[in-house]
């Protein structure tokens, strides 16, 4: 089934197909055109229980968003005081209602306890992206001509493989390999992943079920965006599908913003900028798309004037600098020490101690800055462990190298004050051949 629908804000095509093996389809998808509210759920369970559990989630998560369009209003419109995190908590409780009907049913039928789904909702209101992700279902964003995974599987294989206790070749031999380890409606609640992010002109998004991202990689992904009308290409995913195998039900629904009317707009340069900067620095470097939009979600642009103190020395700091725009000058004792530019960054230590600042720092011209505060950076570490085995290690990395650059300047001094003091001995013994 091919629906295409046109709204005044966005287009989008969704797609769902049996598939070549089952005898039924499981795959429920849900477009809201109002709401830009846009969901795929994959079910689970015997007797079409699967079927009931996917419907019934989505409508759910549906009715839920619904039900508070005032809020969604007022956050696209910027006033009434609703923010993300006030949206990113409407998407999780939608889909906690939508996992406790799906069980309460379950209690009521007994063919249909321990029916259960994935379920992925992606919400756009206004500039901004909310996502409320459960299971092995995905939603990408091909942005530029690179597609990004936005989630991360739920799945026993993603486990194993995160963990590093087997190979893919060990994992692909396993019976159970692709059992999902978080679901809607199995237990009465379930953990939910949201993230928001900035939403720029002609973004596009792919939300579909594993039975369809099975069979494709991100860089085949992009070239079928790049390369296949938008109208076609929801279809154009699950033929293909069907022609690798077809081994599950497969559902894709595919979104697409409208294009800037002229060039790249001044949202898209700003975003793109703050990724760039954040992907260049070493503390970063090991994050995939995915997580640093996490990291970007928690940081702040501060502007200064030439010649505005942006840090003194003595004083106490809990904030890392990113210069994105101008130069800064940093300083001990009145006397210059570095100059730094866009991409390069200094305060890095006090995110993790709370030394008093080593040196001032002031801007030498119109400069803006992108600031990270240890609150919010530790923040980020205790909700998620895979960024944050990543941000310490990189840490560990950069105060290493620190340490073998001082290392390096505390031999080469040494050797500065050896070399004079030599050649002095040297001298006397030429003038005072009698006192060697």
């Amino acid at each position: 089934m091919n629906d295409a629908v046109a709204p005044p804000q966005l287009s989008f095509w969704p797609t769902t197909d049996v598939g070549r093996v089952r005898d039924h389809n499981e795959d429920a998808f849900l477009v809201d055109k109002k709401l830009q509210l846009f969901v795929v759920a994959d079910g689970m369970g015997g007797h079409a229980a699967g079927e009931v559990a996917s419907n019934l989630a989505s409508r759910t998560v549906r009715d839920v968003i619904a039900g508070q369009r005032e809020a969604l209003v007022e956050f696209e419109q910027g006033h009434g005081g609703t923010t993300r995190t006030d949206l990113l908590r409407l998407m999780e409780s939608a889909v906690q209602q939508a996992c406790s009907a799906v069980y309460q049913e379950g209690v009521k039928d007994e063919t249909k306890r321990g029916m259960g789904t994935t379920l992925d909702a992606l919400l756009l209101v206004g500039n901004r992206g909310f996502i409320a992700h459960v299971g092995d279902s995905r939603v990408y964003l091909y942005r530029q001509g690179s597609v990004h995974q936005l989630t991360e599987d739920h799945s026993l294989i993603n486990e194993l493989l995160k963990r590093g206790r087997l190979s893919r070749e060990q994992i692909e031999k396993l019976q159970y390999k692709n059992a999902v380890t978080r679901a809607v409606g199995v237990y009465e609640s379930v953990e939910v992943d949201t993230i928001d992010f900035d939403v720029l002109k002609g973004d596009r998004f792919l939300i579909c079920s594993d039975g369809l991202h099975g069979y494709f990689e991100e860089a085949e992904l992009a070239k079928l965006f790049a390369e296949t009308p938008e109208d076609q290409l929801s279809q154009r995913l699950v033929e293909l599908s069907n022609e690798r195998g077809g081994k599950d039900n497969i559902t894709a629904i595919v979104v697409k913003v409208p294009d800037a009317e002229a060039g790249v707009d001044r949202l898209a340069r700003e975003v793109n900028l703050k990724m760039e900067v954040l992907h260049r620095m070493p503390l970063f470097r090991f994050l995939t798309y995915q997580e640093l939009v996490r990291v970007l979600n928690i940081t702040h642009v501060r502007t200064f004037e030439p010649g505005a103190e942006i840090v003194g020395q003595g004083s106490d700091g809990d904030e890392l600098f990113i210069v994105l725009t101008g130069n800064v000058q940093v300083e001990a004792s009145g006397a210059p020490i570095a100059s730094l530019g866009p991409g390069q960054h200094f305060g890095e230590m006090a995110l993790i101690d709370k030394a008093p600042r080593s040196a001032d720092v002031r801007a030498i011209e119109a400069s803006s800055l992108l600031t990270i505060r240890r609150r919010d950076f530790f923040d980020i570490i205790r909700k998620d462990h895979a960024i944050a085995v990543k941000l310490l290690w990189s840490f560990l990395g950069v105060i290493t190298e620190r340490l073998r650059n001082t290392s390096r300047e505390l031999g080469e001094a040494r050797e500065g004050k050896r070399a004079p003091d030599l050649a002095d001995s040297i001298l006397r013994a030429f003038e005072h051949p009698e006192d060697s």
